[in-house]
């Protein structure tokens, strides 16, 4: 290899060297010639006996020592020219990682490598705080998926999914508040139906008039999103009104097929600064247009099982009407069962289920022979294992239709007794819930008083005594209420 590639192929290593490689060469350079020098002064002394050297010896040394210690001096300024250079690099780059306010704190250092040292610090002090927030996105996330998944396995309630969308947008937002507010009837007034970050009871049903020039009315006319102020709503002097529509207010249309049915909202408090950008009014646009279809859906879904079980209960009362002996028995223990539910107090809600359970509860004797249905006289073995099916058969009837799915626990155990001998499962005890043993008393009261092709009706007294001697198979405590509206209705007749 040539001399000359020697030299470059040095100097190339020399260069990629490390800073604490390079220094220490450096160094040895710059302390070894010096060295040498007085060495060399050592040599001629010990020689003659005191120092002998000419002037020209003397002015190479001198030289020698001058070149040494200026070529130590440019490399080793070179090096801090880099340092300082990537200082300055490093810098600018933190500009779009940092504040001013950081950058400006770490520029008052007291040297580059102080400043270096103090930015690469802050960088990894972001880093870390970047994975945190990496971390606490992640379970938000995770938390929202969670609520999403649940939210649509349970469709069914439309109140609950309107609620998660509005957490999930508040939160997502930063807001404060959220709100669903629908339209009525007549399009004058929007009612408020759902409410996330303040306490809102929906039986109150709380509504807001529409004026023409008002903020809402331009929202529904113009159907598009706009940021407002929730001032104009304070004129109402209503607390929870004041606190649902601060000062910073965003609202959004419900439309689904160019049809509004209602307003979405976001609110954030008084004491944030900033409002709501374009890019916040497009996310809620295009929620709340989501929203609208999946109010839209649920309203259909609920007419489709509406007209189900109008078509089912039309079933249920010409299956009654088939025996003249049951005919008007769906009412009679429908009507039975509600007053035992008041009378214990139960909520519209239990109440409803008892009605609704009442009238369909011997639906599935559609599926039992006429010959077994209107039979003259009593049953054979053969013939009740048949009869005997009809409780599974309503069920399976209503068990497709999520919103009737409620009622299958009172149409299939409407016949089971509290020491296990009922059907069709053998439940006993506290495995029958408390409406399907309000529906049991009713069923075998009205059963006791209507006359039968095997037996004449019985009086309400002869039918209280035979429903007291039943203690092994109803609730006494239920037939004691019984008693208890049968004979305040007496009174009241």
């Amino acid at each position: 290899m040539k001399k000359g590639n020697k030299k470059l192929l040095f100097l190339a290593s020399f260069e990629d060297a490390s800073i604490l490689r390079k220094f220490t060469i450096l160094f040895l350079i710059t302390s070894i010639i010096p060295m040498l020098l007085l060495y060399y002064f050592y040599l001629e002394t010990t020689q003659n006996g005191h120092i002998s050297i000419s002037t020209l010896n003397f002015t190479y040394t001198m030289i020698l020592m001058v070149l040494g210690i200026f070529i130590g001096f440019i490399t080793i300024r070179s090096l801090l020219v880099k340092v300082i250079n990537i200082s300055k690099q490093n810098s600018k780059a933190l500009e779009n990682i940092l504040n001013p306010e950081t950058i400006k704190e770490l520029n008052q250092g007291e040297n580059e490598i102080v400043v270096l040292s103090r930015s690469f610090s802050a960088v990894t002090q972001r880093l870390e705080e970047n994975v945190r927030s990496l971390e606490i996105a992640k379970k938000t996330l995770h938390d929202v998926m969670t609520k999403v998944g649940h939210g649509i396995s349970n469709m069914e309630n439309i109140d609950a999914f309107l609620s998660l969308i509005l957490e999930t947008l508040t939160n997502a937002l930063n807001g404060k508040n959220g709100t669903l507010l629908l339209l009525n009837d007549k399009k004058t007034e929007l009612v408020i139906h759902t409410v996330y970050g303040a306490t809102y009871d929906p039986k109150k049903k709380i509504s807001l008039k529409l004026f023409a020039g008002s903020p809402l009315s331009k929202v529904l006319l113009e159907k598009g999103p706009v940021s407002v102020s929730g001032v104009f709503l304070r004129e109402n002097n209503t607390p929870l009104l004041n606190e649902l529509f601060g000062e910073h207010l965003l609202c959004a249309p419900l439309i689904y097929h160019d049809r509004v049915s209602g307003i979405m909202t976001l609110s954030r408090s008084e004491g944030q600064k900033e409002g709501f950008s374009v890019e916040d009014l497009d996310m809620v646009f295009n929620l709340a247009s989501q929203t609208a279809v999946a109010i839209e859906n649920s309203k259909l879904n609920h007419d489709i099982e509406k007209t189900y079980f109008e078509t089912i209960s039309a079933l249920a009362i010409a299956v009654d009407a088939k025996d003249q002996y049951s005919y008007g028995h769906l009412d009679r223990v429908a009507s039975h069962a509600l007053m035992i539910g008041r009378h214990l107090g139960l909520d519209e809600e239990d109440l409803n289920t008892l009605r609704d359970a009442a009238r369909l509860h011997d639906l599935g004797k559609i599926g039992i022979p006429d010959d077994i249905l209107k039979k003259e006289g009593r049953l054979t073995d053969e013939e009740w294992v048949i009869m005997r099916r009809h409780p599974e058969i309503g069920e399976s009837i209503i068990k497709p239709v999520r919103s009737l799915q409620h009622l299958c626990d009172l149409i299939r155990h409407h016949h089971e007794k509290l020491d296990g001998s009922g059907y069709p499962d053998g439940l006993k005890g506290e495995e029958i819930s408390p409406l399907v043993r309000i529906l049991s008393v009713a069923d075998v009261y009205d059963a006791l008083t209507t006359e039968r092709p095997y037996r004449p009706k019985k009086s309400k007294q002869e039918a209280i005594t035979i429903l007291r001697s039943m203690k092994h198979h109803l609730d006494q405590d239920i037939v004691d209420i019984l008693l208890e509206g049968l004979d305040a209705a007496e009174d009241l007749t």
